[in-house]
């Protein structure tokens, strides 16, 4: 019989089609990610893998297995939320995932005065920009910048948000002289150009820097490189930055409180949840660009 660790290995590799990815994800090496395939495959009496140039490709017996797991671990997923949920003391861990910049300028605050309010609640913090699986307890509370939250989440949009052209207030200096300069944009790799709305306020304009990160492009405008767009919580809690005169706001998506709905009712979930919902609701001027501030503390 195949054992149930060895055959997640397995489907990690299927997932993320080669070791690296299940590597990573298991946190642990290469070498052991194929050792445990091999067990699998002593066990089952059949090759799951075929050993490629390329990397691993999963035969049938290898898919079948990784579906397998997959059920395996989906039952142990809803067998976990269902004890959770029957929880409820106002103690004991909570993880929390957010995007990083929401944790840097927003959200750390926010968690220490949680933290002081109730010592006895072990917080875990994931701050990061990838989406983890609620469902599968990677996180029970999920801080999300999304129009579209996933369906098997619950909770509250707590503030709506609008994004700025934002630039260094020595290059907004610049932009002010007479004649006035072209725009030096910063651009994202993963955006198409430069926004339609700049065309009338700022017709001359040209690519100076591609980013793919928004820490990156924050720091190229720090350095004056030129101007970009961000949300506004980021622009405004900056004072370093200043927004492009003459350009309208934009739409941008909203920031949401989640977790999973067979955890709404487990205490300290509920307890955070609303904590950190009331508090970022004080700060939705800014979020909105209505209001220049570092950060808003409670009465």
């Amino acid at each position: 019989m195949i054992d149930w660790s060895d055959l997640r290995f397995v489907l990690e590799t299927v997932r993320h089609g080669g070791l690296s990815g299940a590597a990573r994800t298991l946190r642990v090496n290469h070498a052991t990610v194929a050792r445990r395939i091999q067990a699998a495959e002593h066990a089952s009496g059949a090759v799951l893998f075929d050993r490629l140039p390329g990397g691993y490709a999963p035969t049938q017996a290898g898919l079948e297995a990784a579906r397998a797991a997959e059920i395996m671990e989906e039952a142990s997923a809803g067998l976990d939320l269902a004890i959770a949920a029957r929880d409820q003391r106002l103690s004991g861990p909570l993880s929390v995932t957010a995007p990083q910049l929401l944790v840097e300028r927003i959200l750390a605050p926010v968690l220490a005065d949680f933290h002081a309010a109730h010592p006895d609640i072990e917080l875990r913090l994931f701050a990061s920009n990838e989406t983890l699986n609620l469902s599968q307890r990677q996180a029970d509370v999920a801080i999300r910048i999304s129009d579209t939250p996933v369906e098997t989440l619950v909770g509250t949009r707590v503030a709506e948000q609008r994004a700025a052209i934002y630039v260094s207030r020595d290059y907004a200096k610049r932009l002010c002289e007479d004649p006035r300069p072209p725009l030096d944009w910063i651009r994202f790799s993963h955006w198409p150009g430069l926004p339609a709305d700049l065309g009338q306020s700022w017709p001359e304009r040209r690519i100076a820097l591609t980013v793919d990160d928004m820490i990156a492009a924050i720091g190229a405008v720090r350095a004056g490189i030129g101007a970009t767009r961000m949300p506004c919580f980021l622009g405004e809690t900056d004072p370093q930055l200043t927004r492009l005169p003459d350009v309208p706001l934009f739409a941008y998506p909203s920031i949401w409180v989640l977790t999973h709905r067979d955890l709404q009712r487990v205490r300290r979930i509920e307890t955070f949840m609303g904590f950190a919902a009331a508090r970022l609701r004080q700060l939705r001027p800014v979020f909105k660009g209505d209001q220049r501030m570092a950060l808003v503390t409670p009465n």
